[in-house]
């Protein structure tokens, strides 16, 4: 039998008495799967898991995203975040590696920048630094709840441009490849999601948010750096310190997330992340 133990006021829950690697039950995943819907965040903790053992359980919650093109792990279900090399020599700050591990400190939801941009992610933890490397998390449906009024009526029916090359482009001008940008132009994603009159609307934002569609790009963009303060108030945040063998999955249209510091230089850190599919635009939930 499994247990829930909520972590945070806000979001998240650790699923105990579960090895995801062995058949779950109909029944069990159920079971998961609205403890997911709820909290958004699930943590699964010793979970000494094969990349394979990976990808079949988070195939279990829908169709996987395929690894886009300039990241490790191109073309395949999983993406490698990772400070080393191939050797396992950890890289240098310069190394684009590095960058894009760096880009990963700002709030964001994962494949924001696609057209259907993804579900959930799910993120197991290979080698974690003794210090540092943790992820933070910020539940947008309760940001959203809390926001004044006058900021709900600017969010209102509102249509925002994510592009993955703006983002980068804050890292290094020259981070982004012609490759990428043809592979992920930009696109238009709704402002504000409707989870339903049980869970009720979030915010859609974060680093890839480049301009608010119909407002002058300076306006918009004030608009988005407001949300994005109020959202990241410490009230909102849930900070997880890794542990060796965690496995975490998160909702990419209720939450944002990112990575903070460590000793990048010194330190390894590995963690392999499956990435679940959405199933519409975003734009079918603007209202």
């Amino acid at each position: 039998m499994i247990g829930t133990k909520q972590m945070h006021p806000l979001l998240a829950a650790e699923i105990t008495g579960l090895d995801v690697s062995a058949p779950i039950p109909e029944a069990v995943f159920s079971e998961i799967n609205e403890a997911f819907r709820r909290h958004s965040v699930l943590v699964f903790r010793d979970q000494p898991i094969t990349d394979d053992q990976q990808i079949a359980f988070s195939e279990r919650f829908g169709d996987l995203e395929t690894t886009k093109v300039g990241t490790v792990g191109t073309g395949s279900k999983l993406i490698v975040l990772s400070n080393m090399d191939a050797d396992g020599t950890v890289v240098p700050p310069s190394d684009r590696q590095s960058l894009n591990n760096r880009a990963n400190r700002s709030w964001h939801a994962d494949s924001s920048f696609k057209a259907v941009p993804a579900m959930a992610s799910m993120l197991s933890a290979r080698i974690i630094p003794s210090k540092g490397g943790d992820t933070e998390y910020i539940s947008m449906r309760a940001v959203y709840a809390e926001l004044p009024d006058r900021l709900k009526q600017a969010v209102e029916g509102k249509v925002v441009v994510h592009d993955y090359a703006y983002s980068r482009s804050k890292i290094d001008p020259n981070l982004v490849t012609d490759e990428e940008r043809a592979a992920v132009p930009p696109v238009r994603q709704a402002m504000v999601i409707d989870h339903g009159s049980d869970l009720g609307r979030s915010l859609y934002l974060g680093a890839h948010a480049a301009r608010v569609e119909g407002m002058p790009e300076d306006e918009g963009r004030a608009l988005i750096d407001e949300l994005m303060a109020f959202a990241t108030q410490e009230r909102f945040v849930y900070a997880y310190k890794w542990r060796p063998l965690d496995l975490i999955l998160w909702d990419n249209r209720a939450v944002i997330h990112r990575a903070t510091p460590f000793e990048s230089a010194t330190e390894k850190r590995l963690m392999v992340r499956t990435t679940i599919a959405g199933e519409a635009p975003t734009l079918a939930a603007v209202g």
